[in-house]
């Protein structure tokens, strides 16, 4: 069983780790090991179509869905955002299901 797979099934995963799964997950497509902070649209390592990718990948890693107002690019323009975004949305899930 792959990482992730594993992650789907323990929900509320440390920031760090998002984060830092988040960083390799880039970092294999890029070529490029990204600062949690750069913007990686306005770098131009990012595309729209790659954010796309990023969302299914996020969705899949961390079992959450990611719909309606948290579409927003600014969410995806950080790893850091990325990682905020997968936390709270994992704490509203494990909330919901409490």
């Amino acid at each position: 069983m792959n990482e992730a797979a594993v992650r789907a099934d323990r929900p509320g995963t440390p920031a760090a780790v998002i984060e830092r799964e988040i960083q390799g997950f880039l970092a294999d497509r890029t070529k490029i090991t990204l600062p949690a902070g750069q913007d990686l649209f306005a770098s131009g390592l990012v595309s729209s179509v790659f954010a796309m990718e990023l969302i299914v990948h996020l969705e899949g890693a961390y079992a959450i869905a990611i719909v309606g107002s948290d579409l927003r690019l600014d969410n995806f323009r950080t790893i850091e955002r990325m990682t905020a975004l997968v936390t709270r949305l994992q704490n509203l899930a494990a909330a919901a299901g409490a």
